[in-house]
């Protein structure tokens, strides 16, 4: 196993509520929406692709209002989460440290650019990563960007943790591995190995 590629919301760590709060404050700025959100609002939608969550979120708009919007809430979002008080799972900071002396790690997300980036400075662990890939840089499905990630970085052999189905199905699209972290946001069908907190990857893969 060359390669770790991971999951963000849900997997590395949970930002729900300062994404939820985000939203709002951007949603301040359009008064032709009474509408604001909710962490229970949320918690189904985060993993998806972002068009999706505009459709399930604001089906009422036209996809060029949708797009419109989404352009203001994923700005607001991204700088906003750079410094809010996300919640990291306990155990990554160090799990990630000690599992990049042996690996290469990596995530792909179904997010919009610059948030991989966001949640990297706010939690200062970027030094550990080697890449990183997402919806909205390739506008690709997440087991396309798995794939992606895996030939330019001329990676053979991997494998994926991440927390909902979604994240399976993307693994069965790129032909890898998954590892589910049962503590996140999804259910998973099928036989997976299972993590209950993070530091069981130690377990998993021994530096």
């Amino acid at each position: 196993m060359e390669a770790i590629i991971f999951d963000v919301d849900g997997t590395l760590w949970d930002a729900k509520d300062e994404i939820v709060y985000s939203w709002n404050l951007a949603l301040e700025g359009w008064p032709q929406i009474t509408k604001r959100l909710t962490g229970e609002m949320m918690t189904p939608e985060l993993g998806k692709p972002m068009d999706e969550i505009m459709d399930d979120l604001f089906p009422e708009l036209s996809p060029e209002q949708q797009e419109l919007l989404a352009a203001d809430l994923y700005r607001i979002e991204n700088q906003w989460i750079e410094t809010a008080p996300c919640h990291v799972y306990e155990g990554v900071a160090e799990t990630v440290k000690e599992l990049s002396r042996k690996y290469r790690l990596m995530i792909v997300s179904n997010s919009q650019s610059g948030y991989i980036e966001a949640m990297l400075k706010n939690t200062g662990l970027g030094e550990y990563f080697v890449d990183h890939l997402c919806f909205g840089d390739t506008l690709k499905q997440k087991g396309e960007n798995i794939r992606l990630i895996m030939e330019r970085g001329g990676v053979k052999e991997a494998v994926y943790v991440g927390d909902t189905q979604g994240d399976a199905n993307a693994c069965d699209m790129a032909g890898v591995p998954m590892i589910y972290a049962s503590y996140g946001f999804g259910n998973v069908e099928g036989d997976y190995p299972v993590i209950r907190k993070f530091s069981d990857l130690l377990d998993l893969f021994p530096v």
